[in-house]
């Protein structure tokens, strides 16, 4: 079979990253799906919280905690975990994590959009604004996160649909049928990364959301926060082996990046599943008034 007729076989894939424009400003895809992700996600954790009979002006402010939280965690985490010799070489790039904007070499900038966010900085980010929501609200610290975790997966999906969209993590070259040509990468057949952990994530939205109908009073327990961990970065673990590396000095470690990152968040949903009285202290702690 000629290379021309294997190229039918795959699915060629060459969207533009830019969903849409208004005058100057550019909107991606990526960004898109990030904010998607969040939308879809505040309505889920808005209709636990009726369903719990939490105060209306307990949930208000959460969405700011998680928003801000998220985002400045991924973005942290992309630019000190992946690029610190990028943007910690001049004051310019340093900016660069900060706002959404490129300088350019003549002088000039231009609206990018966050185009670098890391899910593991994004989980630490998340895990510290619930901290200090918790500080203030004095609510269960494993309820808010046991609400959170059944609405994640949501957003974790379209995060990586939105790299789908932008042909970024690109999975290892593959004749398997379901193969993507990342026509503005390379014109190789490759595994679809971002689309395995996309269905995924997915899935673990419908298993929560089936425990949660089933056992709604487990949540409180830890055991939804337990799940979302171990089950979202067992599976990273594991489809980073389909996914090349993002940055060339994760080629001379032993386990790339991403699963060096997953180890760590695997060992705490463990922990939060089994349980213990180490929960109810870290709970207490947590609420505790300011002194």
């Amino acid at each position: 079979m000629s290379k021309k007729m294997e190229h039918f076989l795959y699915i060629l894939w060459d969207p533009s990253a830019t969903a849409f424009k208004l005058g100057p400003l550019e909107f991606h895809w990526y960004s898109l799906c990030w904010l998607v992700g969040l939308a879809l996600a505040y309505l889920c954790v808005q209709r636990l919280y009726k369903e719990q009979k939490v105060k209306p002006e307990l949930f208000d402010p959460l969405f700011i905690y998680c928003f801000i939280g998220i985002l400045a965690g991924a973005r942290l985490g992309h630019c000190l975990f992946y690029q610190p010799d990028f943007f910690l070489s001049s004051w310019k790039h340093f900016v660069e994590i900060f706002l959404p904007i490129d300088f350019l070499p003549d002088g000039g900038w231009r609206f990018t959009g966050y185009r670098g966010l890391a899910s593991h900085g994004g989980t630490l980010g998340l895990m510290l604004a619930l901290f200090v929501y918790v500080r203030r609200t004095k609510m269960n610290i494993w309820q808010v996160l046991d609400n959170i975790a059944i609405a994640t997966p949501l957003t974790a999906c379209f995060i990586r649909l939105g790299n789908l969209m932008n042909s970024e993590i690109i999975g290892k070259i593959t004749d398997v049928p379901w193969a993507f040509i990342f026509q503005q990468v390379d014109p190789m057949p490759r595994h679809p990364g971002q689309l395995y952990e996309a269905i995924t994530y997915a899935l673990l939205f419908f298993i929560g959301w089936y425990f949660y109908r089933r056992t709604p009073q487990r949540v409180g327990t830890g055991f939804f926060f337990g799940l979302c961990l171990t089950y979202i970065f067992i599976a990273r673990f594991f489809i980073e082996y389909t996914k090349e590396v993002q940055e060339a000095f994760e080629a001379s470690l032993p386990l790339d990046m991403g699963q060096l990152l997953s180890i760590p968040f695997v060992a705490i949903g463990v922990a939060c599943m089994i349980g213990g009285k180490w929960m109810d202290r870290f709970r207490d702690f947590c609420s505790a008034p300011k002194k």
